[in-house]
């Protein structure tokens, strides 16, 4: 069988993932001219009705809660094979799985991600659906243009009306997320299920690890001992296999996480999170620099007096392939050993890269101003395409253009008005001779309202 290139009007760019029922590509959609995500029943099911008719319970399952907080379903339709597919809101941001990857979350972070997805199932539940296998791979993020964050549950595939699901079922679920009643055949099941399943999201977050059986979870304070008392209550609370002793609804959950994430127990930690790293370029570029920590130099040397980069400071990294001038007063402390790009969504890896600035602990947090410059090279993917879709929530958009530094182009993107009074620039270049590769990505944060970026990037040196 030929390849697929095409899904009805949508080219298809890359498969996002695939399951044991279907395949989901990302793809491009000519008449709304934005990506989406289409899943495809696999071709071994395409004569199994039953899997058929689960299938596109799902996409109806969606349409019919119509919430903003489940993934969108735009159409429907049948390839020539017969295969059926659906055409689905493509959510940039991965999935809750992703963010763990670095190790558990900042406590404020992960009450509030999971109250987002409790939130999710709360509009599920209104519309008279259980999910019935919530977990991290089905809880998305997505990027809104205006540059606000949005959680998202998908993947129905196990969902049933509640009122098929208060009498006899199948079991369904998945190890660790599966409540005691949704284990066994023949148990019915009610929205709380769905609960439970939230709690071992909030669970894993919260110590990167996934629960243990019912009624045998360590209790999270173990594994984190600065975890609150009352946020492991609450947790322990989700998690408890007598569904009459859990939270009442997945509302009720998600109202006592907000408490809890805007209380003293969440305090925020000084370490780089992972959720900013991936939905916020300022600290996403750094963490990937600062954990190659033994290769770390640290210059404070400043060559000139003046406000551009024309005039500054000139510094390189570890392998001599990157260098880049920066104002006088930026140079003070450097880190040169190099970057993973796969905090930019791209092929994990080892590249060259550098970060300097006039105070690098003051980096990760937007509301402390600093001036500095990160430049980060990749010799696979788009990093043009990740550029697009980074956000600063607390700051103001305010446009992108088109820029030719050297021997390469590409887009400039910009954000003023932030906590710190600030502003950042994202950038990403491509060599302008027509070579795909290597790519740089260049993020420049100043303190003022001030553009230092045109010339940081006319300085750029990239062998």
């Amino acid at each position: 069988m030929h390849p697929l290139e095409r899904i009805g009007r949508h080219r298809l760019e890359r498969p996002l993932g695939s399951g044991a029922f279907a395949t989901v590509w990302l793809a491009h959609d000519p008449e709304l001219q934005a990506p989406v995500a289409v899943k495809v029943l696999a071709e071994n099911w395409a004569h199994r009705l039953d899997i058929r008719e689960r299938f596109l319970a799902e996409a109806r399952l969606l349409r019919r809660a119509g919430s903003g907080r489940l993934v969108q379903v735009y159409d429907i339709g049948e390839l020539p094979d017969g295969r059926p597919y659906f055409v689905m809101e493509y959510a940039d941001g991965g999935t809750l799985a992703d963010l763990p990857a670095g190790g558990p979350l900042p406590v404020r972070d992960a009450l509030a991600l999971t109250a987002e997805a409790a939130r999710g199932a709360a509009a599920l539940h209104e519309a008279g659906i259980v999910h019935r296998d919530i977990k991290p791979t089905n809880v998305l993020l997505h990027t809104a243009p205006d540059g606000t964050r949005r959680v998202l549950l998908a993947d129905l595939g196990l969902a049933k009306s509640l009122a098929q699901a208060s009498v006899l079922t199948l079991a369904a679920g998945s190890a660790g997320y599966q409540p005691p009643e949704q284990a066994e055949p023949g148990e019915g099941i009610d929205e709380r299920a769905d609960v439970y399943s939230l709690g071992a999201v909030a669970y894993e977050l919260l110590t990167g690890t996934v629960p243990g059986p019912p009624g045998k979870v360590v209790p999270p304070g173990r594994l984190r001992p600065e975890l609150g008392e009352d946020v492991a209550r609450a947790v322990l609370r989700a998690l408890e296999p007598d569904r009459e002793r859990r939270w009442p609804s997945a509302t009720a959950f998600a109202q006592e996480l907000d408490r809890l994430a805007a209380g003293p127990s969440a305090r925020p930690t000084r370490r780089l999170d992972r959720v900013r790293g991936r939905l916020n370029a300022v600290t996403l570029a750094v963490a990937a620099v600062l954990a190659a920590t033994a290769a770390a130099v640290t210059v404070t040397v400043v060559l000139h007096r003046g406000g551009t980069a024309d005039d500054g400071t000139r510094v390189t990294d570890a392998t001599g392939r990157v260098s880049v001038r920066v104002p006088a007063g930026w140079g003070r402390e450097l880190r040169a050993s190099g970057w993973d790009p796969r905090a930019l969504g791209l092929r994990a890896g080892h590249e060259p890269g550098l970060v300097v600035a006039d105070d690098l602990s003051r980096w990760p947090d937007l509301r402390a101003a600093v001036d500095g410059v990160f430049v980060g090279v990749s010799t696979h993917g788009d990093v043009t395409a990740k550029v697009k879709a980074l956000a600063h929530p607390g700051c103001h958009y305010s446009g992108a253009r088109t820029v030719t530094a050297g021997d390469r182009h590409g887009l400039v993107r910009a954000w003023d008005g932030c906590p710190d009074g600030g502003s950042v620039t994202e950038s990403a270049l491509v060599p302008a001779g027509g070579s795909a590769q290597p790519q740089v990505y260049v993020q420049v944060r100043q303190r003022d309202d001030s553009d230092a970026t045109d010339p940081i990037l006319r300085s750029l040196r990239v062998t």
